[in-house]
């Protein structure tokens, strides 16, 4: 969740937001409920979150339900269709792209925010210049390093100014790439790269979107009745918005729903149209004609930290992280703990979302499977690791959330690992969200649970986490290999699409075979009950979950 949409691991929102690829006893809805008929009734659909809204800065969100607000009420230069391709926007047009591909130039079409002042190309300047300002302190201005001078702004040696974004004109955008990129169109769908009207920003100050008297939209809808800290709001239809016709809700309710029994009881009385499910409830309603699936793109890992406290960890010996990965048993895990068809991963990067640009073969499928449960080969590895480390026990201690669910999942984990590794005692750490971040920043964990879920389509977004001194390593990780196979496929060979790919598949292997940097658990999937008359409900593949534009009600 994020957090590069880095979720709240093993709590509410991994167990009521694990998604499930389509199985027995339900339809799969990986684009939500589609139809084709005409709308009817009223125009109002009743949804929940799982969270608060932290931030409804474009600039600053950095959490899924802040990007699903960012994603309602704005429009970038692209976004994504119903089959999960960056299309062009209503912002602009195709863009002209120069003979090196590294820039690209862009006409906006006659748009207008939500209180009437057109949208300009000095619009996307102040927010991209904004976005990478290092006093700004944007979590995903990284993202930018696609952009010329991008890393040299963030790492504060060039100015904001000299970012390649300019407005020729009112209506003429030209962005100058650093290389050639083969996912720059996903990445211009992210909402971290929306404009920003400069003079409402400004004339707003500090209490620029702390509520939603505070925000201007361009997009499908108008957030409303938002103060900053209440557990509900609306989406109103944004009558000014380019593309009104095709937006069919008049209006979408939302409400903080942070219980499993809570989002089913108000299904079940009709207050709400669509609740997750944790795995009890999954279980429990699987044969309900409401049940419905969703396919996700996120995939969740345990954490070796190597160093804390400033000392090396047992974590930092091989045969140590390979025996805990290897002791995993994730078609159990997944089977008895998450009960909601979650698949088991043996990869980082997640199947059916990055296919090889030549031959359109999976991601993972070149890869291969990594880390595969062997209580065998478990055993051989930890005995030794012990032998390197010239002990026969050791104690570990594993952190993950302090929800009922996230304490049920860890303590199938400490059964594993103790019952697998002879010697080994595993000590539960279960601590709210909030502190469990504290603890990954600053390292003071020994083990942790983790999942990430991508900004845009492409295997970087995930295997970009784990270079030396990278903002998500925290985990003492570092190989020379594994830096120089992301940063040519990243620089020298951004302009060559199959060696680029190439070079990826071989950091994976490098990063869960060759070193057990992590031990990838299962790719997340969620279970619902959806009333049968919500149609077209979007699922995005990556970036913000959903997007509502076209979702209708027939009844």
């Amino acid at each position: 969740m994020k957090k590069s949409k880095l979720f709240l691991t093993l709590g509410f929102t991994l167990l009521l937001s694990l998604v499930l690829v389509a199985c027995g006893g339900g339809k799969d809805s990986s684009s939500g409920s589609k139809g084709s008929g005409n709308a009817s009734g009223e125009q109002v659909l009743n949804l929940s979150e799982s969270a608060l809204i932290p931030s409804a800065d474009s600039t600053k969100s950095d959490d899924q339900v802040g990007l699903n607000v960012l994603n309602q009420t704005n429009e970038g230069l692209y976004a994504l269709d119903k089959d999960g391709v960056p299309a062009i926007a209503g912002a602009a047009e195709e863009p002209k792209v120069s003979s090196d591909k590294k820039v690209l130039t862009f006409k906006l079409r006659d748009e207008k925010w939500s209180n009437g002042d057109p949208v300009t190309a000095k619009d996307y300047v102040f927010a991209w210049q904004r976005a990478v300002d290092p006093k700004t302190a944007a979590t995903y201005s990284y993202l930018f390093s696609a952009i010329k001078n991008g890393d040299e702004i963030v790492a504060g040696k060039k100015k904001p100014a000299e970012l390649g974004i300019k407005a020729v004109d009112d209506k003429t955008l030209e962005i100058t790439l650093a290389k050639p990129s083969s996912y720059i169109n996903s990445l211009l769908a992210f909402p971290t790269f929306f404009p920003l009207n400069e003079k409402f920003v400004k004339e707003k100050g500090d209490k620029y979107a702390s509520s939603s008297d505070n925000l201007l939209a361009n997009g499908p809808f108008v957030l409303k009745d938002w103060t900053g800290t209440n557990k509900k709001w609306t989406y109103v239809k944004n009558d000014k918005y380019w593309d009104k016709d095709k937006v069919k809700l008049k209006q979408i309710n939302v409400q903080v729903v942070q219980d499993a029994n809570t989002g089913v009881n108000l299904y079940k009385t009709g207050k709400i149209d669509r609740t997750v499910l944790s795995a009890d409830y999954a279980a429990q309603n699987k044969n309900d004609k409401d049940y419905t699936t969703v396919q996700d793109s996120s995939t969740f890992y345990i954490k070796f930290n190597q160093k804390r406290d400033g000392k090396s960890t047992p974590l930092a010996n091989k045969n140590i992280r390979k025996a805990i990965a290897l002791s995993l048993n994730k078609q159990s895990y997944a089977d008895t703990v998450l009960q909601n068809g979650s698949i088991p991963a043996n990869n980082l990067v997640p199947t059916k979302f990055a296919f090889d640009p030549k031959t359109k073969e999976d991601f993972t499928k070149q890869s291969g499977k990594h880390l595969e449960y062997n209580a065998k080969e478990a055993k051989k590895a930890w005995d030794a690791g012990l032998k390197e480390l010239g002990t026969k026990n050791l104690s570990l201690e594993f952190t993950s959330d302090d929800t009922e669910n996230a304490k049920k999942s860890s303590e199938f984990i400490q059964d594993q690992l103790e019952s697998n590794l002879k010697g080994l005692t595993v000590k539960l750490r279960n601590v709210p969200f909030k502190v469990r971040l504290q603890d990954d920043q600053k390292q003071n964990y020994d083990i942790s649970m983790s999942g990430w879920g991508p900004d845009y389509q492409d295997p970087s977004t995930f295997l970009d986490l784990f270079v030396s001194g990278g903002s998500q390593n925290r985990m003492d990780y570092s190989d020379s290999k594994y830096d120089k196979l992301i940063k040519d496929a990243d620089n020298k060979y951004a302009g060559d699409a199959s060696k680029r790919w190439d070079l990826m598949v071989k950091a994976e292997k490098v990063l869960l075979t060759d070193d057990v940097a992590i031990a990838p658990l299962y790719q997340r999937a969620n279970a619902y009950l959806q009333k049968d008359y919500i149609k077209n409900l979007q699922k995005n593949p990556f970036g913000p979950d959903y997007t509502y534009k076209e979702t209708y009600i027939s009844k």
